[in-house]
């Protein structure tokens, strides 16, 4: 008996022209992943009938959704669609910033030890997470949210597949971080989320979701940095606007620059659980900046 394991797991989209609708002799594109959760899932009906016997006789499948995340190793071009639809947006001159265009996809999984697919239709980019830690891979996450799914034993018929891209991953250690205009050197951690607020709604005689709207484009995040002043601690105090910039270089000199040039920290309080270096964190919120007219930009400059 073959198992599937994850080694042997290729994932790959497409998007959409029509809503929840894969498109004819599809040519997918492959999406360089570490890890997957993304699927189908169903709410639960349960009968509340009373029976003297105590026991329930009913149960029903409710609406339907597709869910989960996409984990990555973050690399320059393999997933700039991707984050092209999570910003909805596109990509001009090598500048990204969230706009209102919306995107739907089919998502494809294949299990090739076993040779069986699961096709994911109607699938929105709703947010995006970056992790950067020292000595580290930059890592991050896609959340999903989608419209319906289903089980399939072999390809679509015409469909294709491109290469995936062999840009390597970018690390922790080769980039630069700007907090507040200058070059800051004693950052321990960065995180960063964006969601589109997006949620599933149902209508009655539909199991499936119709296309989600767009909420607000919310772009969170935190620092931590070993305290070597009150500079820091004295932004969130005297709830003072910063700005943060960050850029990623792998090893061929391909960049990606993060900027937000609108900051709001809403918590820094320094903690000491030992003898050794003490850090703290910082929360933030990057707020519309007038002059860049955006909460977040992406540039990113080919080597």
């Amino acid at each position: 008996m073959t198992i599937a394991t994850g080694a042997r797991h290729d994932l790959s989209f497409i998007v959409e022209s029509t809503y929840g609708t894969t498109p004819s002799t599809p040519a997918f594109t492959k999406i360089r992943h570490t890890g997957t959760t993304v699927g189908l899932s169903k709410e639960a009906l349960e009968s509340e009938e009373l029976r003297e016997d105590r026991q329930v006789q009913f149960f029903r499948h409710g609406t339907k959704s597709v869910g989960g995340d996409i984990n990555f190793e973050l690399s320059y071009g393999g997933l700039d669609s991707l984050i092209e639809a999570v910003f909805c947006g596109t990509w001009n001159s090598n500048v990204l910033v969230p706009a209102n265009t919306r995107r739907s996809f089919t998502i494809e999984r294949h299990f090739e030890d076993i040779d069986k697919y699961i096709r994911l239709t109607g699938c929105h980019f709703n947010t995006m997470s970056l992790s950067l830690a020292p000595n580290s891979l930059v890592t991050g996450s896609f959340g999903v949210i989608g419209k319906d799914g289903d089980t399939a034993s072999s390809a679509i018929t015409g469909s294709s597949y491109g290469a995936e891209s062999n840009t390597k991953p970018f690390d922790s250690f080769t980039g630069s971080i700007n907090e507040g205009g200058s070059a800051i050197g004693t950052i321990t951690a960065l995180e960063l989320s964006v969601e589109n607020g997006m949620e599933a709604t149902y209508s009655v005689g539909d199991a499936t979701t119709k296309e989600p709207p767009l909420g607000q484009f919310r772009v969170t995040g935190s620092i931590t940095a070993y305290l070597d002043s009150m500079s820091l601690v004295d932004k969130f105090q005297d709830e003072t606007a910063s700005a943060i910039a960050f850029t990623l270089t792998d090893a061929a000199g391909n960049d990606y620059t993060f900027e937000m040039d609108e900051v709001q920290y809403n918590s820094g309080n320094p903690e000491v659980g030992g003898p050794g270096s003490v850090t703290v964190s910082l929360d933030f919120i990057a707020l519309y900046d007038t002059s860049a007219t955006t909460n977040l930009k992406i540039t990113r400059a080919p080597a």
